[in-house]
């Protein structure tokens, strides 16, 4: 894997509850600004990159660690709800963002880009973005969730993933290589969200905080966000990858109720930035072109 470059300029902010970790990366004269919000929830921004970094070439990109993840962790054992982070993002932005607001959501982070998006609609948040880039957003109703959980126990146990898991054992790593064997173990707990399990060799390893994730999860109750989104109207672009283990109906019911452009990308799991990045960044990179506020 390509090392993480340092960012332009990082810290911690300082008007949100708890200090949230930050940091910018950006050419010598940004076309603009995105805000870009990692999956998980509970997990980090960094196994967003190398790869994401692609979008900074043009761009000002910020990133940051959402709470209870990262370098944004807590011992506070307060629930922490999808509501904590809509507040969360808003207060972050009145702080380090000015200007129009793009918000680049992975996975459930594109979750956390609609939940603020219908809020600011609603008064009940920061500026409302004037678009949407929404990458494999996570499931969007609890139907779906439960779709998703199911395919990706049974990608899990499949024999292809349980041969890799018997070769890594038969290996030695364990003894001869600790931390290859860590990575290798990595790899494959998050086969399943991949079109070709070998993939996950390029992605940055990351962790989940589980009292987080079940929190963000539990807060949610019986959702559907998509009644909600069909009273929004931005530019916007929904990505999502024919195999990725969380439905497609789910990404293509988003672009409908958004009057979103979509991409479908073919031989692709739940990580395009990974898994088909040249189709993933041209795709991206045009729409904002079309439509800079």
């Amino acid at each position: 894997m390509p090392a993480i470059p340092a960012p332009q300029s990082e810290g911690f902010s300082t008007s949100t509850a708890l200090p949230l970790y930050w940091c910018r990366y950006a050419p010598a004269a940004p076309k603009e600004r995105l805000v870009v919000l990692h999956g998980g929830p509970g997990a980090h921004h960094d196994y967003l990159l190398p790869q994401m970094l692609e979008l900074a070439r043009e761009r000002d990109c910020l990133f940051y660690d959402q709470r209870g993840g990262g370098r944004s962790k807590t011992d506070d054992r307060s629930p922490i709800t999808w509501r904590t982070h809509v507040d969360d993002l808003a207060t972050l932005l009145a702080e380090l963002h000015h200007g129009p607001l793009t918000l680049v959501g992975y996975s459930w982070g594109a979750m956390l880009a609609a939940l603020y998006t219908i809020e600011a609609a609603a008064g009940r948040a920061g500026p409302m973005p004037a678009r949407l880039v929404l990458l494999d957003p996570a499931p969007l109703s609890r139907t779906w969730r439960q779709q998703f959980e199911a395919e990706f126990a049974r990608r899990q146990s499949s024999p292809a993933v349980a041969a890799l898991r018997e070769a890594l054992v038969a290996s030695g790593l364990r003894d001869s290589d600790p931390e290859m064997y860590k990575q290798r173990t990595f790899e494959l707990s998050v086969a399943g969200y991949f079109s070709d399990p070998a993939r996950a060799r390029d992605l940055t390893p990351f962790r989940v905080t589980g009292r987080v994730q079940q929190s963000v999860w539990e807060s949610l109750g019986d959702f559907d966000l998509i009644p909600a989104l069909r009273a929004l109207r931005l530019p916007a672009l929904v990505v999502h990858g024919v195999q990725d283990p969380i439905p497609l109906e789910s990404a293509a019911a988003a672009a409908d109720a958004l009057g979103a452009e979509r991409l479908w990308l073919e031989d692709c799991g739940h990580v395009p930035y990974v898994e088909q990045p040249e189709a993933l960044f041209a795709a991206v990179q045009d729409f904002l072109d079309r439509t800079t506020p």
